[in-house]
């Protein structure tokens, strides 16, 4: 008899939590708490904000490229901690530690493993930008390149940046 409570009870919180998600007013909530997430531990784990600054993904033909900007040209604090963070990125992605970026999202992004995987056929440089910085990934190794391609468009999608994703 207990057995069979405990699958009454199994498949109903199934059939539930199913209901849960087919419904557009859960789904629009827990979207909505899913970017509140990603915005604040992205600027916990950046040091600044997200409202001060610009972020842009670049899928390019080599690589791609992770840019920040600041909002205000005069904001000389985000603009150095934008360099800074962009700076440790480089340093970690080298070193194939995406702990940032898993953090942020509350998962491991796509293309991670293969990139952390192949890490030494991948370069991570940090390019001065006038109100920013950029870190350029490059690589010639096509399976890497799908790699850093699934990782940015992750970042696209994940962000709601509205960069191009081809």
């Amino acid at each position: 008899m207990k057995t069979i409570v405990t699958l009454f009870l199994f498949c109903g919180l199934q059939v539930a939590a199913k209901d849960m998600q087919s419904c557009p007013k859960h789904k629009d909530q827990t979207q909505a708490q899913h970017q509140a997430d990603v915005e604040k531990h992205g600027d916990q784990a950046m040091g600044f904000s997200h409202e001060a600054t610009t972020h842009h993904f670049r899928l390019l033909p080599d690589g791609g490229a992770i840019e920040v900007t600041v909002n205000d040209a005069k904001d000389a604090g985000d603009l150095q901690a934008i360099r800074g963070h962009l700076n440790h990125i480089v340093t970690m992605f080298s070193d194939g530690n995406f702990l940032i970026p898993m953090f942020v999202h509350s998962q491991t992004p796509p293309g991670v493993t293969e990139m952390r995987d192949k890490r030494a056929e991948i370069s991570y440089t940090l390019e001065e930008l006038p109100t920013g910085g950029r870190v350029r990934i490059i690589t010639r190794n096509p399976d890497a390149l799908n790699a850093v391609h699934d990782f940015l468009t992750f970042q696209i999608q994940d962000h709601h940046t509205g960069d191009k994703t081809e």
